[in-house]
């Protein structure tokens, strides 16, 4: 697939371009000091983590509702990098608590909710593994389809906890009226949201790739068990 290599590579070159920007041309925060530049990382890790759940449920939707076959596919590819991108999130968000909070962990609305995220995603692996192993279409059920939307309800829940919430973490910094980021420490940060965009959408085609070459090869070692 010609957009495949495009996407990889294309991020890759991002992420590097808005990583070395992000250290070495932003400024310190005033605040923050060094330890925010973090958030070169963070943001993209936490944004494809509720964007990987949200392709998700479209996934699930176009499985239960118009049937498309590659719909339970798309749902699978996505997990694994979507729970990776979740426990990134966690990782540096941790990291960057531990000299701005002092603490590496508080039990707040968006750092809670944002676990469960993590739990969510294994528990759709978990069920998406079960249905490859009893030869489901695409490797995933209706079950782990409805599981995918029931886990949508979680996505609210994290983008409005530091409203609803006294939160431990900061606010949003950026909202369709603007953003709180200075211009000199945000324009990294677009391109590392970009790259990171790009990558993810490389390794979920890679993942539908290798998913849809897997189901081949379990059919045709089927219709040879009964021949």
């Amino acid at each position: 697939m010609p957009l495949t290599p495009w996407c990889f590579w294309g991020g890759i070159a991002l992420i590097l371009a808005g990583c070395w920007a992000g250290l070495f041309q932003a400024p310190a925060d005033y605040l923050q000091g060094e330890s925010f530049r973090i958030i070169y990382i963070h943001v993209p890790t936490a944004w494809l983590g509720m964007g990987g759940w949200s392709g998700m449920t479209i996934a699930a939707i176009m499985q239960l509702v118009w049937r498309h076959p590659l719909a339970g596919v798309a749902g699978r590819a996505i997990a694994v990098p979507g729970a990776v991108a979740t426990a990134l999130c966690l990782a540096t968000g941790s990291i960057w608590g531990r000299p701005t909070w002092g603490t590496w962990w508080e039990w707040d609305g968006r750092m809670t909710s944002m676990l469960l995220l993590l739990f969510l995603y294994i528990g759709y692996i978990a069920l998406a593994r079960s249905s490859a192993d009893r030869g489901d279409a695409g490797g995933v059920s209706r079950v782990t389809a409805i599981y995918a939307l029931v886990g949508a309800l979680n996505l609210p829940i994290i983008h409005y906890s530091v409203v609803w919430w006294n939160s431990l973490h900061q606010g949003r910094s950026i909202t369709l009226s603007g953003s709180s980021i200075a211009g000199s420490m945000l324009w990294p940060l677009g391109l590392t949201v970009l790259g990171f965009t790009a990558w993810f959408a490389a390794i979920v085609l890679l993942r539908m790739r290798a998913i849809l070459a897997e189901n081949r090869i379990e059919a045709r070692l089927r219709r040879m068990s009964r021949s």
